[in-house]
């Protein structure tokens, strides 16, 4: 899973992150959280609010993968990533995405800040939060968390879950 941040990341101009993001069939872009990207007339994009974070130590992760089963949560088959230092409650970030078309978005908090998931405090979360527990291994299908993106800013909120 990856995790939201806040939108207090590094400044990079909206060019650098459209283009880094804008590699049609590109993945394993790391990107810097640019609100700008979400800004009114921008996109595609799509700014999601990450709440519930459980406190402020670790990293916040937010990846972007191509709404296709074939590269939902597949290792290395995310298109952007945002990561940053969390920040206990409501965290937003903007995503820049190719563009339109369907994606879905996985958030992870790092509790502790080494790069692992450690199920029993580390937490999660998903486009159109989906159901997830220990017992699915926190990886609901891709038709379950699919949202489609226009040319525009879409704007979707996920809600963090904790295991321990």
């Amino acid at each position: 899973m990856a995790v939201a941040a806040l939108a207090l990341g590094a400044a990079v101009p909206m060019q650098t992150a459209l283009a880094q993001a804008a590699s049609t069939g590109d993945y394993r872009n790391i990107i810097s959280n640019n609100m700008r990207s979400c800004a009114p007339g921008a996109g595609p994009a799509v700014r999601v609010t990450i709440n519930g974070v459980k406190n402020s130590s670790g990293k916040v992760r937010v990846q972007v993968y191509n709404g296709t089963k074939a590269d939902w949560l597949e290792s290395g088959r995310w298109l952007n990533r945002i990561e940053m230092p969390a920040r206990e409650g409501r965290m937003t970030v903007c995503m820049p995405v190719p563009s339109s078309g369907p994606y879905a978005i996985a958030v992870r908090h790092d509790v502790n800040g080494n790069g692992s998931t450690d199920i029993r405090t580390d937490g999660g979360a998903m486009s159109n939060d989906p159901s997830i527990s220990i017992f699915n291994l926190g990886r609901p299908g891709i038709e379950k968390t699919r949202f489609n993106v226009g040319q525009g800013v879409e704007t979707i909120n996920v809600t963090m879950r904790y295991f321990g």
